[in-house]
């Protein structure tokens, strides 16, 4: 691996935008279940669903704690709270380091199982350690990524990688593109690498390099945006081919077993990825930005993307 890349340009996101047609109902449209926020940090969980929405996603499911789950749907009354089938799951913004033997871990494993893909952010990147080779899309920026490499050393590690916090963290930054497509293939999935030149990358695959985002999107909840604007376009995306059934038949049919899989979800993490940092050049109009006002700029900014094709 060397740090070498491709560079991703607004045709590669329109591809990754699924336009509803006459004959989609909500299900067709693709169902995305969170699972973020804490009783600290309800607010991840509202951005993230307020992010989704406004991407374009036919339902989003709240699954996480009750009290949270108010806050979203007086925020949202579009929101359903409660399980049911969905076609991704985003899963750990707002949260602490999840146990890997507590509910959250248990729900993650169940949806892997089930064939539908997930999001890990923040709380919930540990547990891709459990989890190799699995449907999975990491979304770390270079510290949660050099303490996910410190907690699981590999003996095949790349050479000239530190073993240091400090130093290691400074390597990623220094090197995102070889730093993403390092853990790309030390876990078998794919990952997006948040920082000032944010990376994707999958397995066996060439990263993808997102074109320079405004500096104003270094504030709180920002990424907790991004984390739902990816989960939006992967639910739309992967759930347009199989129709308002979830189970594991259905799954096969919209090509989750295939080979593509990983280098899909790479390629729907850079759409996200790239409209999020246009949405922010639309909310910043060059000044600060607040995460809602990011969120709500998704709308224009996916409709600005599409009238560009």
């Amino acid at each position: 691996m060397t740090d070498t890349g491709i560079p991703w340009s607004l045709a590669d996101t329109r591809r990754q935008i699924r336009v509803p047609t006459s004959t989609d109902d909500k299900y067709r449209r693709g169902v995305l279940g969170i699972r973020t926020g804490s009783v600290r940090y309800p607010g991840a969980a509202v951005l993230g669903v307020e992010a989704a929405l406004h991407t374009g996603v036919g339902m989003v499911r709240y699954v996480g704690p009750d009290s949270v789950g108010h806050a979203v749907l007086a925020r949202r009354p579009e929101a359903v709270l409660g399980s049911g089938r969905v076609q991704a799951l985003l899963i750990g913004s707002g949260m602490e380091p999840l146990d890997p033997e507590g509910a959250d871990a248990r729900a993650l494993a169940d949806t892997l199982e089930a064939g539908i893909p997930a999001i890990l952010d923040a709380g919930a990147i540990g547990l891709v350690a459990h989890h190799p080779g699995a449907r999975i899309l990491l979304t770390p920026h270079a510290g949660e990524l050099a303490r996910l490499f410190l907690a699981h050393p590999d003996e095949r590690r790349h050479e000239g990688i530190p073993d240091t916090p400090e130093a290691l963290r400074a390597w990623i930054e220094a090197h995102p593109e070889l730093a993403a497509s390092c853990a790309a293939e030390r876990w078998g999935v794919s990952v997006l690498l948040k920082g000032a030149h944010t990376v994707a990358a999958a397995p066996g695959e060439a990263a993808l390099l997102l074109p320079a985002a405004t500096p104003w999107l270094a504030s709180a909840g920002t990424g907790d945006v991004l984390a739902g604007a990816i989960g939006a376009l992967a639910a739309s995306g992967f759930g347009s081919s199989s129709g308002p059934g979830f189970g594991s038949d259905s799954v096969a049919a919209s090509g989750f077993g295939s080979t593509e899989l990983a280098p899909s979800l790479a390629r729907i993490a850079a759409a996200g990825a790239h409209l999020h940092a246009l949405a922010a050049e639309r909310a910043s109009a060059g000044g600060p930005l607040l995460a809602l006002d990011l969120a709500h700029a998704l709308s224009e900014t996916v409709a600005e993307v599409l009238r560009t094709a």
